[in-house]
């Protein structure tokens, strides 16, 4: 999810590289707990070097990568989200170490632990972030491991509200963009995103027992839990499909505005982002609806017609 939305879509999941050393999210809490992991003081430098190796470790192809202080704001959100799926723990597990996050979150500008917090810590002074959309990230993880269905297209755009929306806003932040005209486009687009991101992933997200899909749309369609279990691509799932990819672009559509309202290489990557989320929909029309064994992604071999597009026509066709 999260490379999805620093607005960009052109990128590409790796394993994280072997030579580097990070450690595991649960341990990584455990070294900041211990007296002899005494990080206060670290060097600017090197905790931002630490939360790019992090991030170039989970993309190669990372958006926006320029700027350091994404990289501060991607560690801290790639870490919580690992607390929320990671494997072997309880409920309450997941939460205990979330909202020990938090904490330490809320304790970062005056006492920041470990090379994440140092690094975010300076984001946040130098950029005057608002701390409560990184407090709204940790609600959406919060929400992952204690919700698994949603009822409504509006419960899910409300989950979205804390899981999407809060990136494009700080990315805002970070270009020196403030104010709700910028923020309503921004929510539009990361919105979009995130709904491309669960109907590409339907098939990845059962099998963790999450349904993105809105309960009442499923029921209104005619499809079933076991169709969605068995990755029966019957008409009604077909039809399912259809109707939710309409409702995202149309808020691309209502997004893309922003594109204008931004400068330099902002606007670039996100004419890109949004020509790449287009794609992903585009995608799963082409493959007949078959998310289940065709997983539609921008590939690098997509790149060049995204790019052509990106620099030379001023509309939205995907």
């Amino acid at each position: 999810m999260l490379g999805v939305l620093f607005f960009g879509v052109a990128v590409y999941p790796v394993h994280p590289d072997p030579d580097i050393d990070f450690p595991t999210p649960l341990s990584y809490l455990h070294l900041m707990s211990q007296a002899a992991y005494n990080t206060r003081g670290i060097a600017i430098a090197e905790a931002y070097a630490h939360c790019e190796a992090l991030t170039r470790a989970h993309y190669e192809n990372f958006p926006v990568g320029s700027v350091p202080h994404v990289y501060s704001i991607y560690a801290f959100a790639r870490t919580a989200d690992d607390f929320a799926d990671e494997p072997g723990l309880t409920v309450q597990e997941r939460l205990d170490h979330l909202a020990e996050w938090e904490a330490r979150l809320d304790a970062c500008l005056s006492d920041p632990v470990g090379p994440i917090f140092t690094a975010l810590a300076e984001t946040i002074r130098v950029h005057d972030l608002p701390v409560q959309l990184l407090r709204d990230l940790l609600t959406a993880f919060r929400m992952d491991v204690t919700t698994n269905r949603h009822q409504t297209y509006r419960d899910l755009l409300a989950y979205c509200t804390f899981s999407a929306n809060p990136v494009g806003r700080l990315i805002l932040h970070l270009f020196g963009y403030r104010g709700e005209r910028y923020a309503r486009h921004s929510d539009a687009i990361c919105s979009a995103l995130q709904l491309a991101n669960f109907w590409q992933d339907i098939a990845i997200d059962f099998s963790r027992g999450r349904i993105y899909l809105p309960q009442e749309d499923l029921k209104r369609f005619g499809v079933g839990i076991s169709d969605l279990g068995e990755q029966r691509v019957t008409p009604q799932f077909c039809e399912l499909l259809d109707y939710l990819i309409n409702r995202t672009r149309d808020l691309f559509l209502e997004g893309y505005p922003l594109v204008d309202m931004v400068r330099g290489r902002l606007r670039f990557e996100l004419r890109l982002t949004c020509l790449g989320g287009m794609h992903i929909l585009k995608k799963i029309r082409d493959n007949d609806c078959d998310v289940f064994r065709r997983r539609p992604t921008v590939t690098k071999r997509d790149l060049p017609t995204l790019l052509f597009k990106t620099l030379f026509f001023r509309g939205f066709r995907s």
